[in-house]
């Protein structure tokens, strides 16, 4: 049977926020699996960058793993903190942005 998780290790503990690296003035992702039914990828944003607005297909759910972002949705700001998560509703535009140094879990349902 193939693995249906790729990038990350199976059948061991681990701590999500140390899968993903900060680099410095980029965000980076790492899919963990995407397929027609839900896409699961970490990020990790330097301080300052972003994912500038737009819309998803499918409800957007965010979890911050480390630091601080700002979750923009039609226009309105949440300050994302550490375990804290949040819903982006399919079809509205929305932005990511690192307000610190920011990691975060991002599961989007189609």
């Amino acid at each position: 049977m193939s693995k249906k998780m790729k990038n990350i290790a199976q059948s061991e503990v681990l701590t999500l926020r140390e899968q993903i690296s900060y680099q410095e003035g980029q965000v980076v992702s790492k899919t963990l699996t995407q397929n027609q039914a839900v896409s699961i990828t970490l990020f990790s944003f330097a301080k300052d960058e972003e994912i500038s607005t737009h819309e998803s297909g499918g409800d957007a759910f965010v979890t911050c793993l480390d630091g601080i972002g700002k979750i923009t949705i039609d226009g309105v700001e949440y300050l994302l903190h550490e375990g804290e998560s949040i819903v982006m509703p399919a079809g509205h535009p929305h932005a990511v942005y690192g307000q610190e140094a920011f990691k975060m879990l991002l599961v989007v349902v189609f």
